[in-house]
C-alpha cells in the first residue's frame, strides 16, 4: 500500500535544499526525507516529522502562492516542537518539486484543494483530524478545509489568509509580477521551485488577476459551517489584503474565531512577526488539543525549552 502511495525522489535533483526540509537547525539532513504522495494524477512533494498521528495531533502546514516546503524554513518545525504536535508540510500541485503545472489554474483552484486534494494528503498520511495552518492562499485553503470537512478538523491557524479580492490585493499581485519581469525575483524563487519557477509564478498571477476571479469570494454562508475554532491573523501592513479580511472572517465564523491585526508587519507574520505570531499560535493550539491522552501537558513542557 505504501509503496503505490509514496514516491521517493533524489534530493539532490531537486530545488529542495536539505537543510530546511527537517527545520530544526540540530537535525540531520536525511531525519525527515522527502515522499511524493500521487494525488490526482500528480505528485506533491510532502515532508513530516514528529512520532506519527497516534501519539499526538498534526498540524498541517499550507503554503502561499508562491511557496513552498523550504520557504517555511525553521517555523513549522519550531512550532511542533513547542506544542508537542507532528508536522506535515506539502506543496502543491506546481510548486516546489511537485509535479509542474501545465495550462493555467482554474477560478476554483483554492476551492479543488481543499475538497479534493488536502483530504488524499491526510488519508495518506494517515491523518484523521489536524490542526491547519495556511498562509495567504493557504489560509483561504485551510478555512474551505475546515467548512466542507468540519468533523477532520481540530483548529485553524490563518495568516493573511483571502475571503474576498480585493483592489488592494490585485494591485500587489501586479507589483509581483513587475518585480518578477525585472528584478532578481524569479531567480531567488527558483532556489525553491527550481524548473516549476515559471509556470508556478505565471500560474498564480494570471488567476488572481483574471477577469473570471475578480468576483471569487469564501461566501459568509461557507465561513459559518466551520465549527472548530479559528485563529486569523494579518500584518497591518499587508500588500496583498486589508484588515476587512479579518472582519468578513470573524463575521461568519461567529465566536469560534478570534483575529489579530499585527502591527508593523505585512504579508509574512511569520516572518515579519515572529514571536507574535509563534506565542498566538503555541496559546491557541494548547486551548484545542485533548487533554485526555496527555498532549497538552508535553507541549506545555517544550515551550519551556524555546529560545
Amino acid at each position: 500500500m505504501l509503496r503505490r502511495l509514496f514516491r521517493r525522489k533524489s534530493l539532490a535533483a531537486s530545488p529542495l535544499r536539505p537543510g530546511l526540509v527537517t527545520g530544526h537547525k540540530d537535525a540531520r539532513p536525511d531525519d525527515s526525507p522527502a515522499l511524493h504522495v500521487r494525488v490526482g494524477g500528480h505528485l506533491v512533494r510532502c515532508v513530516s516529522y514528529g512520532k506519527g498521528p497516534r501519539f499526538g495531533p498534526s498540524i498541517v502546514f499550507l503554503h502561499e502562492g508562491l511557496g513552498s516546503i523550504a520557504q517555511w524554513k525553521y517555523f513549522p518545525d519550531t512550532l511542533a516542537r513547542a506544542t508537542g504536535c507532528n508536522a506535515l508540510v506539502y506543496e502543491r500541485h506546481g510548486h516546489g518539486g511537485s509535479d509542474a503545472l501545465h495550462g493555467r489554474r482554474r477560478a476554483d483552484f483554492m476551492e479543488r484543494e481543499a475538497a479534493d486534494v488536502l483530504p488524499k494528503v491526510l488519508d495518506s498520511f494517515g491523518i484523521e483530524k489536524a490542526i491547519l495552518f495556511g498562509h495567504s492562499d493557504g489560509g483561504s485553503i485551510a478555512l474551505l478545509f475546515a467548512a466542507r470537512y468540519p468533523e477532520r478538523t481540530l483548529g485553524v491557524i490563518t495568516e493573511a489568509a483571502h475571503v474576498f479580492v480585493e483592489e488592494v490585493s490585485l494591485a500587489g499581485v501586479r507589483a509581483a509580477v513587475t518585480r518578477f519581469d525585472s528584478s532578481d525575483m524569479e531567480k531567488r524563487l527558483a532556489l525553491y521551485h527550481g524548473d516549476n519557477t515559471e509556470s508556478m509564478f505565471r500560474g498564480w498571477a494570471d488567476i488572481w488577476l483574471s477577469p473570471e476571479f475578480r468576483d471569487w469570494t469564501i461566501p459568509a454562508e461557507t465561513l459559518g459551517a466551520i465549527e472548530a475554532p479559528v485563529l486569523a491573523m494579518q500584518g497591518a501592513d499587508d500588500e496583498y489584503g486589508s484588515a476587512e479580511q479579518l472582519l468578513r472572517i470573524e463575521a461568519g465564523v461567529g465566536a469560534a474565531a478570534r483575529t489579530i491585526l499585527i502591527p508593523d508587519c505585512a504579508h509574512e507574520p511569520h516572518v515579519q512577526a515572529r514571536e507574535t505570531v509563534m506565542d498566538e499560535a503555541i496559546n491557541f493550539i494548547e486551548t484545542i488539543i485533548p487533554r485526555s491522552r496527555g498532549w497538552r501537558r508535553a507541549g506545555a513542557s517544550r515551550r519551556r525549552g524555546l529560545t
